[in-house]
Formats: C-alpha cells, structure tokens, sequence
C-alpha cells in the first residue's frame, strides 16, 4: 500500500517505516527536522530510509496545510500514519505555542487531508499522559481522561476528540494509540533512559524525580511498532478506535536505572529531588482491548530492552556526543 508516515526521522517513525518498507509497502515519509533535540539524530536516523526500496522522504512541517493536502493527493496515499508531534512534558511548560501549532494546527490539517483525499483510516499518536492525575491502575480506555496535568496531554486528549468529531461528521476511521513510555535504540534524548545512561556513563548524578517512588510501563519500540502496524491493517476496529500500547508491566524507576548501571558496569550517583511539574507518579497499561482488536503482545523486559539501547549508545558516539552538545534546557529527567 501506499502509506504516509509523518515523522518519518522521529524515534517511532523511523522503526515503523523500517518494517513498513520490510514487509514491501511503499512509504512517503515527512518530517520538519527541528531542533528540539540535536539534529543530528534525526537525519542519520533518516539516512537509513534513503535510497531504500519503495521509500520517499519529504521535509515537510504538518502545520502547513496545503503542502501536506497536495502531496497526499499526488503520491496516492491509502492510508496516514501520523507521529509528528512536539512532544514533552517539560517543554510544555516554557514552549506553550510549539505545541499549538504543532499538536493541535498539525492534528487539524491531518484530518482535513483525509477528509478531502479520501483517506479511509488514519492511525495516530496518543499518549498515556492523557490519563493525568488518575490514580486507578491499570489505566483503561474506558477510565476518564478530564483532567490532564500538562499542556502536552491536553494536547492529546483534544487530538482524541479532534478524531471523534471528524469520525463522526466525515465517516473515515480514525485510531488513537495510547503510548506508554517508549524506549530502544535510536530514541529519544529527553528520555530519562538517554539521560540516565549518558549521565552513569559520564561519571555524572542522575536527577531522580519524586525521590525515586516513580512506576513507569515501560514498552520497547519494536513492540510498538508492532501494535501500530497491526492498527493499520486490522479488520475487526471500530470507527473510532482508542487504544492502549504499553508492556502491561509498571516498573519501579529504580529498576530502570539499576538495569542502566549493570549494562554500563558503573555504580550511579543519585540526585533526589522533588517531583517536577506536569508529571505523574505512575503509568501502567491495561492492554486487554489492543489484544483482543489487534493481537498486540509486547514481548520485550526491561533488561533486554535496556541491553539493546546501550550497545546501539556504545556504537554511536559521535550521536552521544552531538544530543550533549545541543542538549535543550528543558530535556530533563522526561519519564512518560
């Protein structure tokens, strides 16, 4: 099929245009390439799409609207995976209008594109911090997700309805994934894995938020990109479809970086600190509904998933050395 992938060069859409292109699908990847975070990455994650069979990369910004609608249009696309976003817990905090136009203005053009070209299904990116302050866990699809905590989940949450009303109103399907706590080679340096590591590595403390007593559900990309593919192409989902993708296992943080250390062979300096704004103190899937809809079964533990990071970290220093240099203020200690 012919499919478009927005933030082709981001963590979760480079590994998802990779399996895309491996099971023969051609993709038209787009991505703004900004400079959230060192740009470096973003294009050598790139580089490994380029020049590959049935691939095509386009800079692109999904705020814009009538670049987006035309190359839709002219490249054929079936169906619309979308990823972009400004992601962030923190950043939400300083950087308010990134977020508008990139969460809320991107999501808007999305559904626009596939209401004007056809587009019968679109898959996009959710996110477990739509469950804000609920205390409930496992969080389900069906709990009430009112009452988000930073401006980047209330940027979610809106994308959720965004969808329900364009399902609704135009017909075409639309599906929300619900990501929880994405982790793996070629990630994302805001992480508190990335930062963990390069830190442990560095001889450096690590912040550690709300004094250590954080659960995280956290889900290795390959298992995502396998719900995200399956969402693509399952037959038995509703119009309107939300869903969870995580582990189904909430893990203390402290295992996190215990798993960080062994891999690294250094023994951590923490840091403890009060838990910082906009964050929450536990996120656990409930992964019943993507089992049932998609097949999904996440596979991956923590220490396997932890083992893969750091040896891609290990092999790619220059990369390591680029997000340090570049490395925003606000990328600090973001667990969701």
């Amino acid at each position: 099929m012919n499919i478009l992938v927005t933030g082709a060069a981001g963590f979760i859409g480079y590994h998802l245009c990779e399996a895309l292109l491996a099971e023969g699908h051609r993709v038209v990847g787009v991505d703004s390439f900004n400079d959230y975070y060192a740009p470096l990455l973003k294009t050598r994650r790139h580089a490994q799409l380029e020049g590959r069979d049935g691939y095509r990369g386009v800079k692109l910004d999904v705020a814009e609207y009538e670049p987006l609608r035309a190359l839709v249009r002219d490249e054929s696309i079936e169906l619309i995976c979308h990823l972009a976003a400004q992601a962030g817990v923190r950043y939400s905090l300083e950087n308010p209008f990134a977020y508008q136009q990139a969460n809320l203005q991107g999501f808007l053009n999305i559904l626009e594109t596939c209401r004007h070209e056809g587009i019968e299904r679109l898959v996009y990116a959710s996110s477990s911090s739509v469950y804000g302050g609920n205390e409930k866990l496992p969080f389900s699809e069906t709990d009430d997700v009112g009452r988000p905590v930073s401006l980047y989940a209330a940027t979610k949450r809106s994308n959720e309805l965004m969808a329900h009303c364009y399902t609704h109103l135009y017909k075409f399907q639309t599906v929300g994934l619900r990501f929880f706590t994405v982790y793996g080679p070629w990630g994302r340096p805001d992480m508190a894995y990335w930062l963990f590591t390069e830190a442990i590595s560095d001889g450096r403390p690590i912040s550690v938020f709300n004094h250590g007593k954080m659960m995280r559900d956290f889900t290795y990309v390959d298992d995502i990109v396998a719900g995200v593919k399956a969402s693509l192409f399952a037959g038995s989902l509703d119009r309107h479809e939300i869903l969870n993708l995580g582990n189904h296992q909430s893990e203390p943080l402290p295992e996190l970086i215990e798993a960080i250390a062994a891999e690294l062979g250094v023994e951590p300096v923490m840091e403890y600190k009060p838990m910082q704004p906009g964050d929450v103190p536990a996120t656990y899937a409930d992964i019943d509904r993507a089992k049932s809809k998609l097949g999904f079964e996440p596979k991956t533990r923590l220490r396997d998933g932890i083992r893969a990071f750091i040896d891609w970290y290990k092999t790619h220093p220059e990369i390591a050395t680029a997000v340090k240099e570049s490395r925003h203020p606000a990328g600090t200690g973001a667990a969701s």
